[in-house]
């Protein structure tokens, strides 16, 4: 039954991989025809709900970002909480692989990527950009080759994914906070109370969990720090342990009912309203400017490098084995797929640059330097047997 979920959890990220590489293509071809004024338009058109003495008016862009991505966020959440609890994260020897791996391919692509900006000080608010990694994305990619893939590579990207966004959550959270607003952080910390009153009562229902959330969320909109963290705080809350003869405890019945959501309707709609940049202006000086080439470096070559380069260290010190069905092309192709950072990449560069000329250099060099990684990833695994790709 395990397998069965597992299978099915990568059936359904795989399948809205692909569904993102249909979104984003879908938006660049109407960003560069005479559809363009009207997909800006409509992304840059206010929506407000509310009643009278306290509305809440967003332009739609910023509700896909800022909501829609709390509720990915929430789903993030419950993913590291079960990992962390009863899953590959669960032991200091499932976890010191990806964990570490994770970490390199996170560090690696920061410090390239300032390399390349390091004599510009707002370009460097980007540094972050490339050290993402999007799993829905890269997991579609990886499921074109399932033949040539073993089951162990689709753990590990996993594995690494999570961690990445685990550590996507802790930037956010300490570098793209804007000033506090002190009155709002006291009602999100007297609801994060509430959460844990919940959780510790033994509440069960998941509908007080979510109801506190959006408040919750509200909240954390209105005090300065970014309203998707709301979501993770919210997982973190939800209860994971079994109680009696239930089936599903309260955080996988919401994981896998929020997952399909996640994956065929949040990540498109954000990808397609993200990733469409009018190409007419884009050439090559706009590809060597120091924003777009630090992410590509930081994708392409800083993600291969601290991704493969940690993982071949810590399996020649004998510090953890490398499994008998998964050579070294295995795990560089695993590395260069990490570089796809798409989604995650694009949300974190819309936190760095309020900017529309900065955050069009961020969209090329986001889809230059991820499609060049899944090309590498790809050409890789076309590079193995499917003989030797057993247990996929």
């Amino acid at each position: 039954m395990v397998m069965y979920k597992v299978r099915q959890l990568f059936k359904n990220e795989a399948s809205g991989g692909i569904l993102l590489m249909v979104a984003a293509l879908l938006a660049l071809f109407v960003a560069n025809s005479p559809a363009l004024e009207v997909y800006q338009s409509v992304l840059a058109s206010k929506f407000t709900i509310g009643f009278e003495g306290f509305k809440l008016s967003k332009a739609l862009i910023l509700w896909i970002n800022d909501f829609l991505m709390a509720l990915f966020f929430l789903l993030v959440g419950l993913e590291v909480k079960r990992e962390i609890v009863e899953g590959e994260l669960s032991s200091l020897s499932q976890a010191q692989l990806p964990v570490v791996a994770a970490i390199g391919g996170m560090a690696v692509p920061a410090l390239i990527y300032i390399m390349f900006n390091q004599a510009d000080p707002i370009a460097l608010r980007g540094w972050a950009i490339p050290a993402a990694t999007d799993i829905a994305f890269a997991l579609g990619v990886l499921a074109l080759l399932k033949s040539r893939a073993p089951l162990f590579l689709k753990v590990l990207l996993t594995a690494i994914a999570i961690i990445d966004d685990l550590g996507a959550i802790v930037v956010i959270a300490l570098f793209y906070t804007a000033e506090l607003n002190m009155a709002a952080m006291g009602g999100a910390a007297v609801v994060l109370l509430c959460l844990l009153a919940l959780n510790l009562s033994g509440t069960r229902a998941i509908t007080p969990y979510l109801l506190l959330g959006l408040i919750l969320w509200v909240f954390v909109l209105k005090s300065g720090v970014h309203a998707t963290l709301a979501g993770v705080a919210t997982a973190m809350a939800i209860p994971l342990s079994r109680v009696g003869g239930e089936y599903e405890p309260p955080l996988l019945r919401l994981e896998h009912g929020l997952a399909p959501w996640v994956a065929f309707c949040i990540l498109p709609i954000f990808a397609f309203a993200n990733a469409g940049v009018p190409l007419n202006g884009v050439d090559m000086a706009t590809l060597t400017k120091g924003v777009s080439l630090g992410i590509i470096a930081g994708l392409v070559v800083g993600k291969l490098v601290g991704v493969f380069g940690v993982t071949w260290l810590m399996i020649t010190l004998g510090l953890t084995s490398k499994p008998k069905d998964v050579n070294w092309i295995h795990i560089l192709a695993v590395s260069a797929l990490c570089g796809i950072g798409f989604t995650m990449s694009l949300f974190i560069g819309s936190l760095a640059f309020d900017e529309a000329a900065m955050f069009d250099q961020v969209r090329v060099g986001v889809l230059v330097g991820s499609t060049i990684s899944a090309l590498l990833g790809v050409a890789l695994l076309l590079s193995t047997p499917p003989k030797e790709a057993k247990g996929g």
